[in-house]
């Protein structure tokens, strides 16, 4: 996460502490860059809550709103369902619990036995074969028990590009990089998506560029060089999976009661947008996995509760931590007034959220895919307002562009100026005439249902009001918001949303240039489950971010994600309203309550309960 002058991951990640105060504070000069700091408490010690000897046993519960997207590897995306992948499945990499910024953001190994190297000769020499050993002692919960094997890597990696609307996220990340999987997912794309037409094709086709040596080695070749390779592998997505889960449609009704744990934790209870249970899983060791500590025995999932009864409980004591929202706005001034060791506030790394335009929808005459017309409704959003939504300028900083502070190819700029971040509804009414459109448009606006989002949704209709243009909000369910609209070209086709307000969380840290931009931009991976929502397509980004992505070094790919970043907006395919700081909150019988970047929260394999609670 470089700053200028330009420094090292590891520089950059360690200078984060003393950046922190500034962002919280509202700071926008320079490039400030979010970190894993342990909130922003005088006392790092009182907010994690970590004093005294690791205690076993207990159930940690928590609290929230929506559901999961996925609890299928292969497509759950949610930083939520992130939390719960953290404790019932592991990926040959993975990131180690941390308040120390360089070692959160680093990756190690977990069912590897070592990252792979030259030296090693875990990476050829060509930078292109990576030779992967696993532990011999990590297992599914079967019965009997069985170990994790490089042939189930194989299998899940296999699985990602199903014909299904839940494949992969981010197939990006895979299809243009392991050598072979792009031709082995576009022969899978004309398969029926039913059982036996899915377990066919994966039994009778392979990926060229990966293979099981043995039952612990499997071996990955690439295309091109990918400096971030074992970042990909860290994903969930690459999630080894058991053969068992060839009997289900991926990620359906029958699959999410079925679910195989190689993680501490097992799902042992789900009822889709109520409640989900995780018992600890029995073929689990803490000598096969050096990542996870799991010290509570049970942990439960409440949902259907906004944001306000949420801190209700947890403040009483009744729940221990959130689960997909944060503290109140209301909420944080007395919480900070008072210096409460529960309230943690932490730099996200995010752009969240921002408005997405549907570049396909046919309302207005196809207006949203004119670029003229995107470009003036830049100049509509009030960013202020909406920051106050999100708990005023000590938590959040308007945002001009589409890489956030913290990440590489981060340099501040605003594409769009209004003063004071507030909004130009004149400017955009003249850019929407001269565009066509002088009776403004009626564009859908597709808004989550719970949270801050329809708050949201209403800020963005009272400015695009000022601006001529009405907005018609409709409201989803967390669950469906991705899985049903989203991640599926048909509804952006047919016009059932317009615009919409998500949310980014790049997936990595440090070296991620592509998982900021390469997800949410790229077009040619445009397709069920993908994450560039509006169907950007533009050649001059593509070839910005191709050239990002094999680059000799960091500096010259951090020029390029710059670049690539401007031509975004520049297109103005989305309109970046903030970057954010979490305010969290946790039960005062809640120790060691590390925040996790990736999930966005407390990491649940690491909490332990205060005895006799």
């Amino acid at each position: 996460m470089p700053r200028t002058p330009r420094r090292t991951r590891t520089l950059a990640l360690g200078a984060m502490l003393t950046t922190v105060a500034l962002a919280a504070a509202g700071c926008s000069s320079g490039k400030p860059a979010p970190g894993p700091s342990q909130g922003t408490s005088s006392d790092n010690a009182a907010n994690i809550n970590a004093t005294g000897q690791p205690v076993k046993g207990g159930t940690l519960k928590l609290i929230g709103s929506g559901d999961v997207d996925h609890l299928d590897t292969a497509s759950g995306y949610y930083t939520a369902t992130y939390t719960l992948e953290r404790a019932y499945t592991r990926q040959l990499f993975t990131y180690p619990a941390s308040t120390d910024p360089t070692k959160s953001t680093t990756i190690v190994p977990d069912l590897a036995t070592e990252i792979p190297t030259t030296a090693n000769n875990g990476i050829s020499a060509d930078g292109l074969t990576y030779t992967v050993h696993l532990r011999p002692d990590a297992m599914w919960d079967t019965s009997p028990a069985r170990a994790v094997t490089a042939q189930d890597e194989v299998l899940g990696m296999k699985r990602l590009c199903n014909p299904t609307p839940n494949a992969v996220g981010a197939p990006g990340y895979y299809e243009g990089v392991i050598a072979g999987f792009q031709q082995y997912c576009d022969g899978f794309a004309k398969v029926s998506p039913t059982i036996p037409a899915i377990k066919a094709y994966i039994d009778g086709h392979d990926i060229s560029g990966i293979k099981a040596v043995d039952a612990t080695t499997v071996q990955f070749t690439l295309v091109k060089k990918a400096n971030d390779f074992l970042n990909i592998l860290a994903m969930p997505f690459s999630s080894p999976a058991p053969v068992e889960y060839l009997n289900y449609l991926p990620d359906d009704a029958n699959f999410r009661s079925h679910t195989i744990s190689d993680g501490p934790y097992a799902i042992t209870s789900y009822t889709a947008n109520q409640s989900i249970k995780l018992d600890r899983n029995p073929a689990w060791t803490k000598a096969s996995d050096p990542a996870r500590d799991a010290y509570v025995d049970h942990i439960t999932v409440t949902e259907g509760q906004d944001e306000g009864p949420v801190q209700q409980q947890l403040q009483a004591g009744t729940a221990d931590m959130q689960w997909d929202t944060t503290v109140p706005t209301a909420s944080v001034p007395a919480l900070k007034a008072t210096k409460d060791p529960r309230l943690g506030v932490y730099p996200s790394g995010s752009t969240n959220p921002f408005l997405v335009f549907n570049e396909q929808s046919p309302s207005n005459q196809g207006a949203l895919g004119k670029v003229a017309v995107r470009q003036a409704l830049e100049y509509a959003v009030d960013k202020v307002a909406i920051g106050q939504i999100y708990g005023g300028p000590t938590l959040n900083t308007p945002l001009g562009q589409a890489i956030p502070p913290g990440s590489l190819g981060y340099e501040k700029y605003d594409a769009y100026p209004t003063p004071g971040s507030k909004g130009d509804p004149a400017k955009c009414k003249s850019m929407l005439a001269a565009a066509g459109y002088p009776n403004g448009l009626v564009l859908k606006d597709l808004a989550r249902n719970a949270g801050k989002h329809p708050a949201v949704a209403q800020s963005v209709q009272a400015d695009f009001k000022a601006c001529g243009v009405t907005t018609q909000i409709v409201p989803v369910s967390q669950g469906d918001y991705y899985g049903k609209y989203l991640n599926l070209p048909s509804a952006a086709k047919a016009g059932s949303w317009d615009i919409t307000e998500p949310g980014w969380v790049p997936d990595w840290f440090g070296n991620n240039g592509r998982a900021n931009l390469e997800p949410l931009f790229d077009g040619r991976n445009y397709g069920p489950g993908s994450t560039d929502w509006g169907d950007y397509n533009s050649p001059a980004f593509n070839a910005l971010l191709d050239q990002a992505m094999t680059a000799p070094d960091q500096a010259t790919a951090e020029s390029l994600w710059h670049q690539a970043d401007q031509q975004v907006m520049k297109d103005a395919a989305i309109i970046p309203f903030e970057t954010q700081n979490d305010a969290m909150f946790r039960s005062s019988r809640v120790h060691n309550a590390i925040f996790e970047l990736f999930s966005q929260n407390y990491d649940v394999t690491e909490v332990w309960l205060s005895p006799g609670s």
